[in-house]
């Protein structure tokens, strides 16, 4: 799979997130920035991130670290990993 079409589908289902995969076709790593994650645990974040993936995630996509965070967390980080 291509990172870039792991991104589209992420950011379809989110309102407004912001997105971005790396990877080499079957390992990934994605960073998801969405203000529904507000109030929830990271578990719930990753579940959200999953969900927009459905059978994917197991199949074409054998492996995915998630970092999930507010608008806010991201500002608050020192340097932008978005960048």
């Amino acid at each position: 799979m291509d990172p870039d079409e792991i991104g589209k589908l992420i950011e379809a289902g989110f309102d407004n997130a912001t997105v971005k995969v790396v990877g080499d076709g079957a390992h990934f790593e994605a960073l998801v920035v969405a203000t529904e994650f507000e109030g929830k645990r990271p578990l719930a974040r990753h579940q959200l991130v999953y969900k927009c993936l459905g059978s994917l995630v197991g199949n074409e996509i054998h492996a995915l670290s998630i970092r999930a965070m507010t608008p806010a967390e991201l500002q608050a980080q020192a340097g932008n990993p978005l960048g």
